[in-house]
């Protein structure tokens, strides 16, 4: 495991950002330990939708987590709007950094993630594989 971590700017798309670095380290498998900063726009998807809400105001980042594999990322965030209420869901595109997004992540470059059909649950669920690391 290698610890990795990242700060966001302002106008930075949290979720593509995300996605690049598994890119840049050339790794399939990797954890978002938690996140804090702010964001002017989130996409949250909530339990039971199936379209994310877009939230537009000033909000902090009071949470983030979740796994990143190539194929799909599975992101929760929570976040308090100007007015201290909190939201959380999936994380989708679109989710703009206001001022800084500082984030841990835990890339782990002897797995490989993906995300297959589960019939048991009718989502696409995280697979872990052991994979030896790229020379």
């Amino acid at each position: 495991m290698q610890a990795h971590p990242l700060r966001l700017s302002p106008g930075d798309d949290l979720r593509v950002a995300l996605d690049d670095v598994l890119r840049q380290f050339k790794v399939q498998a990797a954890f978002v330990i938690q996140g804090i900063g702010s964001l002017s726009v989130a996409q949250l998807r909530f339990a039971g939708n199936d379209h994310p809400t877009e939230l537009c105001d000033d909000l902090e980042i009071l949470s983030l987590a979740g796994s990143l594999s190539s194929d799909g990322a599975h992101l929760h965030m929570s976040v308090a709007d100007s007015r201290g209420r909190v939201l959380g869901g999936h994380v989708a595109r679109g989710c703009v950094v206001r001022t800084t997004a500082e984030i841990l992540l835990a890339l782990l470059p002897e797995h490989r993630f993906s995300r297959e059909y589960d019939l048991s649950s009718g989502f696409m669920e995280l697979v872990i594989r052991n994979e030896p690391p790229r020379e």
